[in-house]
């Protein structure tokens, strides 16, 4: 039987969470990053710009060879080359990666994309606000939820 992995609201200066930001809005980027800096948890956040780079992170291929498996991933849907929606998919038919919680964050209001990403088992669906205040707390909230009130599955 796995372990689990708990994350503690304060963790030890050596313990990081692991998110993987999958983004190609640099500005969403760049607000995503600075709210996860300025948050509770220590973690490590990986920037990707499309799906295939998330894909080649994922599976350790290419320059991202010596990556770090992810304890959570902030995925955009609207991405070049491979769809957040393929991602999706991708990650949860992988015996190795569907366990990783995956939160969709999008400026999409489609009510398809919210039924196509949960069909795809997405573990949440977010809209993004224009507001860059009402960015930044929505993902605070993000971060508190997953990563202080949450148990998540060991690598």
């Amino acid at each position: 039987m796995k372990k689990q992995r708990t994350i503690p609201a304060k963790q030890s200066d050596d313990e990081k969470v692991e998110i993987l930001l999958v983004e190609d809005t640099e500005s969403d980027a760049r607000r995503t990053l600075d709210a996860l800096r300025e948050g509770k948890v220590r973690n490590r956040v990986v920037w990707v710009q499309d799906g295939q780079q998330a894909i080649d992170f994922l599976h350790k291929e290419g320059t991202f060879a010596e990556a770090a498996r992810p304890d959570l991933i902030l995925l955009d849907w609207h991405l070049p080359k491979i769809s957040g929606a393929d991602v999706l998919a991708h990650i949860k038919e992988d015996p190795h990666l569907k366990r990783i919680p995956v939160v969709i964050m999008t400026g999409s209001r489609e009510e398809r994309a919210v039924l196509e990403a949960y069909d795809r088992h997405a573990n949440c669906f977010v809209n993004k606000p224009m507001d860059v205040r009402e960015f930044i707390n929505v993902v605070r909230s993000i971060e508190d939820f997953w990563l202080t009130v949450v148990r998540l599955p060991a690598a």
